[in-house]
Protein backbone atom coordinates (compact mmCIF):
# COMPACT_ATOMS: atom_id res chain seq x y z
CA UNK A 1 0.00 0.00 0.00
CA UNK A 2 2.25 2.60 -1.11
CA UNK A 3 1.23 6.46 -0.14
CA UNK A 4 2.82 9.25 -1.92
CA UNK A 5 2.13 12.39 -0.46
CA UNK A 6 2.85 15.63 -2.36
CA UNK A 7 3.29 19.11 -1.13
CA UNK A 8 4.14 21.72 -3.33
CA UNK A 9 4.05 26.06 -3.08
CA UNK A 10 2.71 26.35 -6.48
CA UNK A 11 -1.43 27.02 -6.71
CA UNK A 12 -3.82 24.20 -8.15
CA UNK A 13 -6.50 26.19 -9.66
CA UNK A 14 -6.66 25.55 -13.17
CA UNK A 15 -3.99 22.89 -13.24
CA UNK A 16 -5.03 18.95 -14.48
CA UNK A 17 -4.19 17.46 -10.91
CA UNK A 18 -6.12 14.50 -12.51
CA UNK A 19 -3.09 13.78 -14.66
CA UNK A 20 -0.33 14.69 -12.03
CA UNK A 21 -2.38 11.91 -9.75
CA UNK A 22 -2.63 9.44 -12.53
CA UNK A 23 1.21 9.13 -13.55
CA UNK A 24 2.26 9.61 -10.39
CA UNK A 25 0.11 6.46 -9.06
CA UNK A 26 1.55 4.52 -12.49
CA UNK A 27 5.20 5.79 -11.74
CA UNK A 28 5.08 4.44 -8.04
CA UNK A 29 3.07 1.45 -8.80
CA UNK A 30 5.54 0.01 -11.82
CA UNK A 31 9.29 1.21 -9.84
CA UNK A 32 8.08 -0.25 -6.83
CA UNK A 33 6.47 -3.61 -8.37
CA UNK A 34 3.04 -3.10 -6.97
CA UNK A 35 -0.31 -2.89 -8.32
CA UNK A 36 -1.98 0.75 -9.02
CA UNK A 37 -4.55 -0.27 -7.10
CA UNK A 38 -2.92 -0.15 -4.24
CA UNK A 39 -1.10 3.26 -4.95
CA UNK A 40 -2.31 6.11 -3.28
CA UNK A 41 -1.36 9.68 -3.90
CA UNK A 42 -1.96 12.69 -2.48
CA UNK A 43 -1.20 16.25 -3.83
CA UNK A 44 -1.39 19.56 -1.69
CA UNK A 45 -0.80 22.67 -3.28
CA UNK A 46 -0.45 26.81 -2.25
CA UNK A 47 1.16 25.44 1.06
CA UNK A 48 3.63 28.46 1.81
CA UNK A 49 7.67 26.42 1.12
CA UNK A 50 10.97 28.35 1.68
CA UNK A 51 13.64 26.23 -0.13
CA UNK A 52 17.06 27.78 0.21
CA UNK A 53 15.81 30.47 1.59
CA UNK A 54 13.27 31.75 -1.55
CA UNK A 55 9.56 31.05 -1.87
CA UNK A 56 10.18 30.06 -5.50
CA UNK A 57 8.20 26.99 -6.56
CA UNK A 58 9.47 23.86 -4.77
CA UNK A 59 7.99 20.65 -3.65
CA UNK A 60 8.42 18.54 -0.95
CA UNK A 61 6.94 14.71 -1.23
CA UNK A 62 7.03 11.12 1.30
CA UNK A 63 6.47 8.22 0.16
CA UNK A 64 5.70 5.24 2.92
CA UNK A 65 5.69 1.29 1.62
CA UNK A 66 5.43 -1.87 2.44
CA UNK A 67 8.47 -2.98 0.69
CA UNK A 68 10.07 -1.89 -2.48
CA UNK A 69 12.09 0.76 -1.07
CA UNK A 70 15.54 0.73 -1.53
CA UNK A 71 18.77 3.30 -2.79
CA UNK A 72 17.53 1.43 -6.14
CA UNK A 73 14.00 2.37 -6.26
CA UNK A 74 14.32 5.66 -4.78
CA UNK A 75 17.15 6.76 -7.18
CA UNK A 76 14.22 5.87 -10.10
CA UNK A 77 11.22 7.29 -8.22
CA UNK A 78 13.26 10.35 -7.52
CA UNK A 79 14.20 11.15 -10.94
CA UNK A 80 10.18 10.15 -11.64
CA UNK A 81 8.21 12.02 -9.78
CA UNK A 82 10.78 15.14 -10.00
CA UNK A 83 10.16 14.94 -13.63
CA UNK A 84 6.61 14.93 -13.02
CA UNK A 85 6.72 18.22 -11.18
CA UNK A 86 8.67 19.96 -13.41
CA UNK A 87 6.85 19.09 -16.61
CA UNK A 88 3.36 20.05 -14.75
CA UNK A 89 3.96 22.10 -12.27
CA UNK A 90 7.21 23.83 -13.76
CA UNK A 91 8.82 23.31 -9.98
CA UNK A 92 12.24 22.91 -10.86
CA UNK A 93 14.16 19.08 -9.86
CA UNK A 94 16.78 20.70 -7.91
CA UNK A 95 13.74 21.88 -5.54
CA UNK A 96 12.13 18.75 -4.93
CA UNK A 97 12.92 16.93 -1.81
CA UNK A 98 11.51 13.21 -1.17
CA UNK A 99 11.56 11.13 1.38
CA UNK A 100 11.50 7.21 1.59
CA UNK A 101 9.83 5.17 4.20
CA UNK A 102 9.70 1.59 4.26
CA UNK A 103 7.19 0.84 6.56
CA UNK A 104 6.29 -2.87 8.28
CA UNK A 105 3.37 -4.17 7.33
CA UNK A 106 1.88 -3.96 11.47
CA UNK A 107 2.62 -0.32 10.95
CA UNK A 108 0.37 0.47 8.14
CA UNK A 109 -3.89 0.36 8.37
CA UNK A 110 -5.60 -0.17 6.35
CA UNK A 111 -9.90 -1.63 5.80
CA UNK A 112 -10.34 -1.68 9.19
CA UNK A 113 -7.04 -3.78 9.80
CA UNK A 114 -3.00 -3.75 9.40
CA UNK A 115 -1.23 -5.66 6.93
Amino acid sequence: MPCLNLTTNIALDGVDTSSILSEATSSVASIIGKPEAYVMVVLKGSVPISFGGTEQPAAYGELVSIGGINPSTNKELSAAIASILETKLSVPKSRVFLKFYDAKGSNFGWNGSTF
